[in-house]
C-alpha cells in the first residue's frame, strides 16, 4: 500500500512540475501580448518559412501587418481609395504569358507624327511607339513603363515627354517643344507589361522582402532581431508603433532581453529567390530593363525660335501637375512654373541663407542637399555630433551669417546601415516640434524606402506628415516649406525587384496629389534626373543636384521680377 501511496505522490509531483513548465512556456509566449502583439489575417510567406535572426520555424504564419490595422475616417478611406484607383495600372489578358509573347523594346519602333513638319518654340510634338512581342508580332495590350525625353546634346538640353497608354500596344508619347534647333526624340523601356504584374505580386505579397534588424543589449549580453512593418510568425514581437503617428513598426521580441533594451536599427538585408524561373525572363538587363526603342524613321526635328518672346504669357503659377514642369538648357534647368536664380557663387548663397534654421528631412537622396551645401559654402562648417557616416543626424553652422543646416533621416522604414534607436525620429513629430516663422525653411523627401511595401503604407506617412505640415503653416503661415520628389535610377535585375523605377513613379504620383493645393513647394527631382543626359543614378551626380539646390534656393529667396 506505501508503494502505490509513494508513487502516486510522485505521478503527482510530476505532474505538478509538468503544468509549471507549461504555465511558463505559454508565459513566454503571451508576454506582452496586449502591449507588444498585434494579431491580423492570414499570410504566408515563401515556402511557409519564418525567418528571425535569432530563431527559424517551419510553420503557417500569421502577419503583424500595422497597415491592415488601421481605423480610417471616411474621409481618409475615400482619398486612400481614390489614390489608389488613380495608379492602378492596366493588366495583361488573364492567364500566363509565355516570354516570348512579352514585350521586346528591339522588335518594337517609334515613328514621329509629321517628321517634316514646320516646327517652332512652345509647339507640340507627338510620337507614336508601336510594341511588339519577341516574335516579331504586335502587341495587342498595354501596361508597359517606358520613359521618354527629347534632347539636343550640343546645347546640354532636354526635357521629358508625357506618355498616353493606348491600351492596345501603341503608346503616344507628348513633347512641348522648349528651345530652337534640332531636337532628338529617345523612347526607352523600362519594364514590359508582363514584368510589371510581377512587381505588383512583390509589393502586395512579399512586403519582407527588404528586411530589418535590431540589436538589443544589457550589460555585456546582446541579441539580434528581425524587424518590419509586417512579421510574419507567432513569436512574441516587440511593438515600437509610434504613440503620436500611430506608425507601425515591430521587432521579434529577445529571448532574454525587454524590449526596451533596443539601442539601434539596421538594414537587414534582401531576400533572394523571389522569381520563378519564368518570371526571371522578364527581368534581364541587356533584354527588356531600361532598353532603348528606336525609330523606324528620322527620330529628330528642326524647331525654329518664336518671332518674339513674351515673357507676360509664360505661367508660372506653381502647379505640380504641369508637365513638363522644367527643362535644361546649357545644363541649367529651367522651370516653367517659376522664375530659377542659378546660385553659381558661394556668397550668393551665403547671402540668401543669412539668419535662417534650414531642416532637411529624408533619406540619402536628400542629405546630398546637405553635403552639397556645407562642401560649396565656406563659412558652413559641419559640427561633429559623432553620428554615424552617411545616417546623420548632422549639423552645419556659419557663426558669422547666423545659418544653421541640419539633416535628420526619416523613421523606418529606413535601409540605412546602423541608426542609434534614440534618434529614430518620425518626420511629423519632427515638424511638431518645430516653432516656424519666415526664417525657418524645411525640405522634405520620403520615397525610396518605402518602394517594397504596398502603396497604403506609404500614403499613411503621408498623412501624418501632411497632418503636421498642415499644422505648421497654421501656427506659423510665413514657414516655407519644399518638397524633393523620387528621381529615376540605374536598375538591373536584382534592384528592379526592390527599388524599380515603376514603384517610385507611383509613389512620387501618390506624393503630388497629396500635397496639391496644399501652400508648399516642389523641386522636381524625377523630371531633372530623367530629362538629363547623364546616367541614371539612385544619388544623381553634382551638376543635377546643383540644379536641384538652385531650384530650392529660388524658393528661399524668389527672384524680384
Amino acid at each position: 500500500m506505501w508503494r502505490d501511496s509513494f508513487r502516486l505522490q510522485i505521478f503527482c509531483l510530476l505532474m505538478a512540475v509538468l503544468a509549471i513548465v507549461v504555465l511558463v512556456h505559454n508565459f513566454f509566449q503571451l508576454e506582452h501580448l496586449d502591449d507588444d502583439t498585434v494579431s491580423g489575417s492570414n499570410w504566408i510567406t515563401e515556402n511557409n518559412v519564418q525567418r528571425s535572426l535569432s530563431q527559424t520555424t517551419k510553420t503557417t504564419r500569421k502577419p503583424y501587418c500595422g497597415y491592415k490595422q488601421q481605423t480610417l475616417s471616411k474621409r481618409d478611406q475615400a482619398e486612400q481609395e481614390s489614390l489608389l484607383a488613380a495608379i492602378q495600372w492596366p493588366k495583361p489578358p488573364d492567364g500566363k504569358i509565355a516570354f516570348v509573347q512579352s514585350t521586346d523594346p528591339a522588335q518594337s519602333d517609334f515613328v514621329i507624327v509629321k517628321p517634316s513638319g514646320f516646327f517652332k518654340v512652345g509647339d507640340q510634338l507627338e510620337v507614336l511607339v508601336r510594341m511588339k512581342d519577341f516574335q516579331g508580332k504586335p502587341k495587342q495590350y498595354g501596361g508597359d513603363y517606358l520613359q521618354a525625353r527629347i534632347h539636343s546634346p550640343l546645347l546640354k538640353a532636354g526635357a521629358t515627354g508625357r506618355i498616353v497608354d493606348c491600351r492596345n500596344g501603341l503608346y503616344k508619347v507628348v513633347f512641348t517643344l522648349l528651345w530652337p534647333g534640332e531636337v532628338k526624340v529617345s523612347v526607352s523601356l523600362v519594364h514590359p507589361s508582363e514584368a510589371i504584374q510581377v512587381l505588383l505580386r512583390l509589393r502586395e505579397e512579399r512586403p519582407d522582402r527588404v528586411y530589418f534588424k535590431s540589436s538589443f543589449k544589457s550589460g555585456r549580453y546582446s541579441e539580434t532581431t528581425e524587424c518590419n512593418v509586417c512579421l510574419p510568425g507567432d513569436l512574441p514581437v516587440c511593438n515600437f508603433t509610434d504613440l503620436y503617428t500611430g506608425e507601425p513598426w515591430f521587432c521579434y521580441k529577445p529571448r532574454k532581453l525587454s524590449c526596451a533594451s533596443r539601442i539601434s536599427h539596421a538594414k537587414g538585408g534582401y531576400q533572394k529567390g523571389l522569381l520563378t524561373q519564368e518570371e526571371s525572363l522578364f527581368f534581364q538587363s541587356d533584354v527588356n530593363i531600361k532598353r532603348p526603342i528606336l525609330s523606324s524613321g528620322p527620330d529628330s526635328v528642326i524647331v525654329k525660335p518664336k518671332a518674339f518672346t513674351d515673357s507676360s504669357s509664360m505661367d508660372r503659377a506653381e502647379d505640380p501637375t504641369v508637365s513638363p514642369s522644367g527643362y535644361y538648357h546649357e545644363d541649367q534647368w529651367r522651370s516653367r512654373t517659376r522664375w530659377i536664380h542659378h546660385f553659381n557663387k558661394s556668397d550668393d548663397i551665403t547671402k540668401c541663407l543669412q539668419g535662417k534654421v534650414i531642416h532637411l528631412f529624408g533619406d540619402s537622396t536628400i542629405r546630398q542637399w546637405f553635403e552639397y551645401l556645407t562642401a560649396f559654402v565656406p563659412d558652413l562648417v559641419e559640427f561633429n555630433l559623432g553620428s554615424p557616416k552617411n545616417v546623420g543626424p548632422f549639423m552645419s553652422v556659419d557663426l558669422k551669417h547666423n545659418i544653421l543646416l541640419k539633416f535628420r533621416c526619416h523613421g523606418p522604414p529606413i535601409r540605412f546601415s546602423t541608426v542609434f534607436s534614440s534618434e529614430l525620429r518620425y518626420i511629423a513629430n519632427e515638424l511638431n516640434g518645430i516653432v516656424g516663422g519666415r526664417n525657418t525653411v524645411i525640405a522634405i523627401t520620403i520615397w525610396s524606402h518605402f518602394s517594397t511595401f504596398p502603396v497604403e503604407v506609404y500614403i499613411r506617412r503621408l498623412r501624418n506628415i501632411r497632418r503636421s505640415v498642415i499644422q505648421l503653416l497654421d501656427r506659423s503661415p510665413k514657414t516655407l516649406i519644399i518638397i524633393r520628389t523620387a528621381n529615376v535610377q540605374e536598375l538591373g535585375p536584382e534592384v528592379s525587384l526592390f527599388n524599380s523605377d515603376w514603384y517610385s513613379f507611383q509613389l512620387d504620383s501618390v506624393m503630388r496629389k497629396m500635397f496639391s493645393g496644399i501652400p508648399v513647394h516642389f523641386v522636381d527631382a524625377w523630371e531633372m534626373s530623367l530629362a538629363h543626359y547623364l546616367p541614371h543614378n539612385l544619388h544623381p551626380k553634382e551638376v543635377i543636384v546643383k540644379n536641384q539646390i538652385d531650384a530650392f534656393l529660388s524658393y528661399v529667396c524668389p527672384l524680384q521680377t
